[in-house]
């Protein structure tokens, strides 16, 4: 196999579509988040950090701050789960593959959405999202981004 590149795993798979196509559809410049929702080693849903379907994006009008926090955008986990909601796909047993460790209203419904396992590649600004999964018995990894596929 002279030449070929080593074949990604899946969670390589799925955490580099999820940081490197879904996140750059973002439209909150605060930060790009991109969440791949999977079940059976198939892509069930994709959600980014954005306004909620026609509505202004942050990119357009700026965001709206309250607290130190974007409300404009829906964060990259809800927007997954919204879609599988709007096309009549379940999320139960599924992994959530997602760029940065979800915060708590994510874990929230990550764990009521009957996710399994959540992967992420950086740490949130507080652990809570975290300690919420954990107590919910969602097994989660954090996938070290820089050891992974560099070039």
């Amino acid at each position: 196999m002279h030449g070929v590149e080593k074949r990604p795993s899946w969670d390589e798979y799925f955490m580099m579509m999820a940081k490197d196509v879904v996140a750059k559809r973002a439209t909150c410049p605060r930060r790009q988040v991109g969440a791949v929702l999977v079940r059976d080693k198939r892509i069930i849903t994709t959600g980014y950090n954005g306004s909620p379907s026609g509505m202004p994006h942050c990119t357009e009008v700026g965001c709206r701050l309250h607290e130190g926090h974007c409300i404009r955008a829906i964060h990259a986990e809800q927007n997954a789960i919204v879609q599988a909601a709007l096309y009549g796909v379940s999320t139960r047993g599924a992994t959530c593959y997602v760029t940065a460790a979800p915060c708590v209203t994510c874990a929230n419904l990550l764990v009521a959405a009957g996710i399994v396992r959540v992967v992420y590649g950086e740490e949130y600004t507080n652990r809570l999202g975290e300690q919420v999964l954990l107590e919910a018995g969602v097994k989660l990894e954090r996938f070290p981004f820089a050891e992974s596929h560099e070039e």
